[in-house]
């Protein structure tokens, strides 16, 4: 069915890779913190958790990294690395303040998704400046089984009091995709580290360039 943006009635974003451009920064920490132990983590690996909850990312990490890997040292330096980051900036991807102050302008309610703690989610959200604009954030504490699962995306459209059809989720991640489609919510991809696969481009309305491309072509 075509994307009718008259009968949209909210919008949901994913934070990591869609609002916030950190998937790089997680990439680079991770990355480091491994090399500062002697293990060379891949981008092959790190790659396969984005849009997982941390602990399903810690178990394909454990896996990936083999049972010798200190996870738990390589956790916390990661953390002390991602600090000291964001601590100087929470960049913002392209698009996203447009976007916002557009849907704002319209009066539609906005949400986040995302696979991140609560504390995470609104200290970024917070220190780059948009948490106002957000009804409800759903995090990775709210539900107990996160994205790919649809979990999140049914639990945010209960909190706004919209129908999932009626309901735009924006993606960057396979898993967003999948658990945002699940849920029955009409999904665009915007792709970040990931590039949408047939089965994920099936999944989706639409893939598209960044957040303005969004805005022009479906909520202008």
């Amino acid at each position: 069915m075509p994307f009718k943006a008259h009968e949209l009635q909210a919008v949901v974003f994913d934070m990591d890779g869609l609002l916030i451009d950190s998937e790089a920064i997680y990439l680079r920490s991770s990355v480091e913190a491994a090399k500062e132990l002697g293990f060379e983590l891949s981008e092959d690996l790190y790659k396969s958790v984005v849009g997982l909850t941390m602990q399903a990312g810690e178990d394909v990490i454990r896996r990936g990294m083999g049972t010798d890997f200190p996870f738990d040292e390589f956790n916390r330096k990661m953390h002390e690395l991602l600090e000291i980051e964001f601590a100087r900036h929470v960049p913002l991807k392209t698009g996203v303040e447009e976007l916002l102050a557009h849907l704002a302008e319209r009066d539609l309610p906005i949400a986040v998704a995302t696979s991140t703690s609560r504390r995470r989610a609104e200290s970024h959200l917070t220190h780059a400046g948009v948490m106002p604009y957000f009804s409800t954030v759903v995090t990775s504490g709210d539900v107990s089984r996160g994205k790919p699962d649809p979990e999140p995306y049914l639990l945010v459209t209960r909190r706004l009091g919209v129908l999932p059809q009626n309901c735009l989720a924006l993606e960057d991640s396979h898993n967003g995709v999948r658990s945002a489609h699940g849920a029955g919510l009409q999904t665009i991809m915007v792709p970040d580290m990931l590039a949408p696969t047939d089965e994920i481009s099936e999944l989706c309305i639409a893939v598209m360039k960044n957040l303005h491309k969004v805005r022009e072509q479906f909520l202008a």
